[in-house]
């Protein structure tokens, strides 16, 4: 299991980061269920638990309209299959990382490929 956290972006592109890794993974929550923004000028964070245990299909690549700040923690596992994912379909530069012995965290930046 690991969970992604979506901070610094617009909803639309939260959407399509959680849409990537939806399409590859089960996630905790119905497709129907898609980031909101709240009332006022609040930081807002999208979160979302993924279950990646299956094969997947690398996804086409995904346009966003900023930088969106990615954190992503679980398992090694979980947490290095969500970032060939989002590697897969983003630009991906990693600006941080803790590890133990039985979770992982990275801090990523994702963008648009050129």
């Amino acid at each position: 299991m690991a969970t992604v956290s979506l901070t610094g972006t617009s909803q639309q592109d939260a959407a399509t980061v959680l849409g990537v890794l939806r399409a590859a993974f089960p996630p905790d929550r119905p497709a129907v269920d898609v980031p909101r923004t709240g009332p006022g000028d609040r930081l807002s964070v999208w979160s979302a638990d993924f279950e990646p245990t299956r094969e997947w299909s690398p996804p086409e690549p995904a346009r966003l309209r900023g930088p969106v700040a990615a954190t992503v923690q679980g398992t090694p596992v979980a947490v290095d299959r969500l970032f060939e994912v989002l590697s897969s379909a983003f630009a991906v530069q990693q600006w941080g990382a803790a590890s133990g012995d039985q979770e992982k965290e990275v801090d990523l930046r994702l963008g648009t490929k050129e």
